[in-house]
């Protein structure tokens, strides 16, 4: 039986690590780390429990200063990736022109025998959201506010839950219950970033991930078109740019690289209450003009390998990892 209604409300703070463990990067010392991160470990805490600290992590960022300059950027730099769709924006377009609003229903209270994963708002039907790499939001304020923001973000954008997808090796089962309560839907397979948008204009929500999740994502939508159709919410590709050697970026990560001159990009604004799930994160899309301008063997496409490649950041799968050795 949830215990949500009962369970008294807790102050939560945010976790002493910088940045959270997720499929972003690979774990040191998994065992030992997995172990001591274990919601299911904790009598305590059920799913009933996170889904309210969840709840109290999106009021908290949808009342501060960080979310309505965030939502000013996203609105900003989704008014220009569609105005390059050649399908009619309806009422997503609509749903843009709100961003700025402050107002935002609050689903905490859900009635008994609703659907949880129903959106406030009516969505289009239209467009899809993929998540990677979110963390490990039961244990971590830091992931929660992250969770936080995408459910924010899909009511924003009228984009229903269902049509959400989120992934993380690293997901407990508490953590899938909770995702599954909150309508969204948890893979089950480690795609390691390998997903295509089908014809179909979807954001990427992927902060703090590995330069190759994002290299992946790229090769398996490496075309005018199918990139065209993509929003990336994460990493700053100029930051990967700037702090990668050149050699290193256009050995390993062949499709970053590439697609450098044929972005744009803009950086979330920064505030010191959500410095550290937020820094370094920007909002990509890609002009079709400047994909269409880019040299015909630009488009030659071989799939990643990164067997030579130290330090990747990315919990492979279990195929991949013993194909790849």
């Amino acid at each position: 039986q949830r215990t949500m209604a009962a369970a008294a409300l807790e102050p939560w703070r945010a976790a002493a690590p910088r940045r959270r463990r997720s499929a972003a990067r690979r774990p040191r010392t998994r065992p030992a780390a997995a172990a001591a991160g274990d919601p299911e470990a904790d009598p305590e805490v059920d799913d009933g429990v996170v889904l309210r600290r969840v709840r109290e992590a999106r009021e908290d960022l949808r009342v501060s200063d960080f979310w309505s300059s965030a939502l000013e950027t996203i609105n900003t730099c989704l008014k220009k990736h569609l105005e390059q769709l050649d399908a009619p924006v309806g009422a997503l377009s609509e749903a843009i022109g709100s961003l700025h609003l402050d107002s935002s229903p609050d689903d905490s209270g859900v009635a008994p025998g609703s659907i949880p994963g129903e959106t406030l708002v009516p969505g289009t039907g239209g467009w899809k959201c993929v998540c990677y790499g979110v963390g490990n939001f039961a244990t971590c304020a830091i992931a929660r506010s992250q969770l936080a923001f995408l459910l924010l973000f899909l009511e924003k954008c009228q984009i229903p839950r269902s049509h959400c997808w989120v992934y993380d090796p690293l997901f407990s089962q508490l953590e899938i219950a909770v995702l599954t309560t909150l309508g969204v839907t948890v893979l089950g397979e480690n795609e390691e970033g390998k997903r295509s948008v089908r014809g179909q204009p979807t954001v990427f929500y992927m902060l703090h991930c590995g330069t190759a999740l994002y290299n992946n994502l790229l090769w398996s939508n490496w075309s005018a078109d199918a990139l065209s159709k993509m929003v990336i919410i994460g990493n700053s590709f100029r930051g990967l740019e700037e702090r990668l050697l050149t050699k290193i970026l256009q050995k390993n990560y062949a499709y970053v690289a590439k697609v450098l001159e044929g972005l744009e990009e803009q950086a979330f604004p920064q505030t010191a209450q959500y410095s550290d799930g937020f820094n370094d994160t920007s909002v990509h899309w890609f002009p079709v003009q400047k994909l269409k301008a880019a040299p015909h063997d630009t488009w030659s496409r071989e799939e990643p390998d990164y067997r030579d490649c130290e330090d990747l950041e990315i919990i492979r799968n279990q195929a991949g990892a013993s194909a790849t050795g």
